[in-house]
């Protein structure tokens, strides 16, 4: 297992003409392009570095401040008041019981994409010090920025099993189904970090579509709102669809907190058909995003 500190760097020796025609040359630590089982492998002797990098991250992002790891605790809390007051006060929503655990329910897991997807976005840019200065697999940081995110929500889990005790709703078996639910969810966060963190590389501009993307996304997505209140159908261009299923297809995030909210606050299984379709989705949006990272990883220390 190799940590930060045990990486060799590796120079790739420059001619005078090169260095003197372009200065950013004089050190070149650009990875051969390689095959996913080789990258997989690297990934594998690197595991410990990518726990380094985690940890670190996780450290940073507490560093300096009086509660540390609680703000996991209480940034869930307040956000779910602050929802839960504009929908009961000034919005009432008196449809649908326990509110503030139903908005939890999708608050958690909608958080964890949001600060997957925009840290994993900025990790290459933001480590350009070791990008260019290191050589190991490149796919170390989306990882560690992904797996810190992680950390992150399972610990603010411990938030909403709190609220379930407090509000005494049916806990049934199939809450035993969490442990393939998140690693699922980490699996599509994670290629998309992927294929966005090498996009915003080379298109600096990418933070900037995502945080508008991220705001379209989070109302598209059943987070503070039931889906059963869209309507069941609607028709476009003389087209009818149904507008509840369709959102469940195409929006991966939808079935996912759908998911998560059958298996906490309704205590009943999930529907297995949009399940095994959003793991499909997941699993090849990862592997899109690992194979489109390998392509362009080589050219990193050229941009970053």
């Amino acid at each position: 297992m190799l940590s930060l500190e045990s990486i060799t760097m590796t120079v790739t020796p420059t001619t005078p003409t090169t260095a003197q025609t372009n200065p950013r040359a004089t050190i070149d630590l650009a990875m051969p392009r390689q095959s996913m089982g080789a990258a997989l492998s690297d990934l594998w002797a690197y595991r410990y570095a990518i726990v380094q990098l985690t940890m670190r991250e996780l450290k940073a992002r507490y560093k300096n401040t009086a509660l540390g790891f609680f703000w996991s605790l209480l940034n869930p809390i307040g956000m779910m008041l602050v929802f839960t007051a504009v929908f009961t006060v000034f919005l009432p929503n008196n449809q649908i019981q326990n509110y503030p655990l139903f908005v939890l329910c999708g608050l958690l897991p909608w958080n964890f994409l949001s600060a997957g997807v925009m840290t994993g976005t900025s990790s290459i840019t933001a480590n350009a010090n070791l990008v260019t200065k290191i050589y190991f697999p490149r796919a170390v940081i989306p990882i560690a920025s992904v797996l810190a995110n992680l950390v992150n929500f399972l610990l603010s889990l411990i938030v909403l099993f709190v609220f379930l005790l407090l509000f005494r709703t049916h806990i049934s078996a199939w809450i035993l189904l969490l442990p393939v639910v998140v690693p699922l969810q980490t699996a599509f966060i994670l290629g998309l970090a992927l294929i966005l963190s090498t996009l915003n590389v080379f298109y600096r501009d990418t933070m900037m579509v995502m945080d508008v993307l991220m705001l379209a996304w989070f109302f598209l997505t059943p987070v503070v709102y039931a889906l059963e209140i869209l309507p069941d159908n609607y028709t476009v261009l003389g087209i009818t669809f149904n507008v509840q299923r369709t959102m469940y297809i195409v929006n991966p995030m939808a079935s996912l907190i759908g998911t998560y909210r059958d298996l906490l606050y309704w205590g009943y299984r999930t529907d297995f058909d949009f399940f095994i379709r959003t793991a499909i989705t997941a699993f090849a949006i990862l592997a899109f995003g690992f194979w489109f990272f390998l392509r362009y990883s080589p050219r990193f220390g050229e941009e970053v």
